[in-house]
């Protein structure tokens, strides 16, 4: 899986083919060089962050929170605590981003921070096998973090939110029952596919999409955080009177804990920006903008629609509603109540787009860095686009919608998120010593990635104490990767049949998809 791709001239450097002659350059380089563009702007970025956070969940089943605190004041407060913890880890995810301003996220601060950390350790080793073992200790552990992201994080996610889309947008059409389950099925196929074919077609189509869906689901909130209040000026608001806030409150840690797990699940997506920082324009000002002004504004929403809810929908209402937005919009739109569904699916196509347009770059960055095929390095030769890496994540993820257990397996790594996340973190605070003098244009608190750390901790332990079986079928699907590294990655000396089968490969899809690598 080595990073030096064959040219489709089968020379160094690559002759100028007429698709060449009038593609778009990177920006910021030197003529004729062939790479992404820096064509995400500001709004862009906080479009990705806040697209990609919200989907379905507030919308659909904002309970687990209020499930696990008793109350609606306490609740709330859940709420707005998990979006500051959340905000604390993105602001360490800026510092990284800005010190180590490429593309791919925690696997990329992951190799970076522990690619050489264990190369003492193998000069202490007296055998070869040892030695070069000792070596790779630190990019086995970013392919693992690849590794699981590939193979079950992102084409389960995005399965997922395609499944949602699909079911909410034939909702008018079934009001009273379910719609059939092979039209929506094929409904999510059409909607990967079509997003995928618009990433691929043109980055900026990509972050206009993002953008328009992002306003959308933010204007949706918008109108039922404006529909409480109406209610609260009303005077309708009863349990969110002072001697009804707290009513029925759990006083017991390990529930308030479990509510408190739920609530940073529901802020997931913050950090997806970070998989994009070479195409971020401006990146070490654009990136903290754009995850504070992103993660406030989600924070806002979420406490606000949760206040929302709570002025028409008692708490028992709310954990027995199927959908709660749904039944608060019949409750208060009447007509026009049509409106919530649409607003539910149009946030999950912004969120599928999101999750595509991140998950191509962070394949793009494993091919890159030598840890997947050659082919999945290469960009097409007009629209720039990683589009064999794009093909790729939807190719996995309309795989996962012909099986029924997608959501058995997401709850199987659930907690890899924030192992990850702590690694990464872990890796930050490494670099503050090993690599005083790294440039760092952003840098947070030194208490901050403590914090973090420390919660991340939390939610990995607490994870294995509650549902330790999932966590462990979790981890072996994760380590699974490792004989896959071993083969790909540690074998370096492949036989010559495999390397030119290989090298057939690449050039038929070069040829094919109009791709080349990016230089």
């Amino acid at each position: 899986m080595s990073n030096m791709a064959p040219d489709i001239h089968g020379n160094g450097a690559a002759e100028k083919t007429p698709s060449m002659e009038n593609m778009d350059v990177a920006d910021d380089g030197d003529d004729g060089d062939v790479k992404m563009k820096k064509r995400v702007t500001l709004m862009n970025g906080v479009a990705i962050i806040v697209g990609t956070i919200i989907g379905s969940g507030i919308f659909v089943s904002p309970v687990g929170v209020l499930v696990n605190c008793g109350s609606v004041g306490l609740s709330v407060i859940v709420w707005a605590v998990c979006g500051v913890v959340t905000i604390i880890g993105a602001l360490c995810f800026a510092e990284l981003g800005t010190c180590i301003p490429k593309s791919g996220g925690d696997y990329i601060y992951v190799l970076e921070a522990f690619g050489d950390a264990f190369e003492g350790c193998a000069g202490r080793c007296s055998g070869a096998g040892a030695q070069k073992f000792c070596r790779h200790i630190g990019r086995l552990m970013a392919f693992l973090c690849l590794w699981i992201n590939l193979l079950i994080i992102r084409p389960t996610t995005q399965a997922i939110v395609a499944l949602t889309f699909a079911n909410y947008i034939v909702k008018p059409f079934f009001p009273t029952c379910d719609g059939p389950d092979a039209a929506i099925r094929l409904l999510a196929v059409l909607c990967l596919v079509t997003l995928t074919f618009i990433n691929c077609a043109s980055v900026r189509a990509a972050t206009r999409v993002q953008d328009i869906f992002t306003v959308a689901k933010v204007l949706a909130l918008v109108l039922i955080i404006i529909c409480g209040f109406v209610q609260i000026g009303k005077g309708e608001a009863e349990y969110l009177k002072p001697d009804k806030a707290f009513e029925g409150t759990i006083s017991d840690v390990g529930r308030i804990a479990v509510g408190f797990y739920s609530g940073l699940f529901a802020y997931g997506g913050w950090n997806y920006l970070n998989f994009v920082t070479e195409e971020l324009q401006n990146p070490y000002v654009n990136l903290p903008r754009a995850i504070i002004i992103g993660l406030s504004l989600v924070t806002v929403v979420y406490v606000l629609t949760n206040v929302a809810y709570f002025t028409v929908l008692s708490p028992a209402q709310m954990l027995v509603a199927p959908a709660v937005a749904v039944t608060f919009g019949d409750q208060l739109l009447g007509v026009m109540s049509w409106i919530i569904p649409v607003s539910v699916a149009l946030s999950c196509f912004g969120g599928v787009n999101g999750s595509l347009f991140t998950s191509g770059r962070l394949f793009f960055v494993g091919a890159r860095e030598g840890h997947l095929p050659d082919v999945m390095a290469m960009i097409h030769t007009r629209s720039l686009s990683p589009v064999p890496a794009l093909i790729f994540t939807c190719t996995l993820s309309v795989i996962m919608l012909v099986s029924d257990d997608i959501f058995v397996l997401i709850n199987y790594v659930s907690y890899i998120w924030y192992l990850w996340f702590g690694i990464a973190t872990v890796g930050m605070i490494m670099l503050r010593f090993r690599r005083p003098d790294l440039p760092r244009p952003y840098k947070v608190p030194f208490a901050l990635p403590v914090i973090f750390l420390l919660v991340c901790i939390f939610l990995v332990v607490f994870s294995f104490v509650q549902i330790p079986y999932e966590c462990l079928f979790g981890t072996i699907i994760m380590l699974s990767g490792i004989p896959f590294y071993m083969v790909g990655v540690y074998w370096e000396n492949k036989p010559k049949w495999l390397t030119n089968f290989l090298e057939s490969i690449t050039k038929y899809c070069q040829l094919s998809l109009s791709i080349i690598p990016m230089r």
